[in-house]
């Protein structure tokens, strides 16, 4: 249950990081350099709650990874232990 509300609030922060982002992105037509626009939203604290819903998103799916990797491995092994 746990993992599945890390991954939810991982996709909420992509996306609410995003949408910012691109709300952003009309300095630039105000008159902003590319520059000034990059300093601009380094500081802006939705910037980073991009980096921090992927970190939630890989931190939700790592167990289900290895896992799934593990199941295959496993497979593998008794399928060449009859032989």
């Amino acid at each position: 249950m746990f993992k599945i509300f890390l991954y939810i609030l991982g996709i909420i922060f992509v996306s609410v990081g995003i949408f910012f982002t691109v709300i952003y992105l009309n300095l630039l037509y105000m008159g902003y350099s590319i520059w000034d626009f990059g300093e601009f939203i380094i500081k802006r604290y939705e910037f980073w709650l991009i980096f921090l819903g992927i970190f939630c998103i890989c931190l939700a799916l790592e167990r289900w990874i290895k896992n799934e990797l593990l199941l295959r491995h496993n497979l593998k092994l008794e399928r060449f232990k009859g032989l």
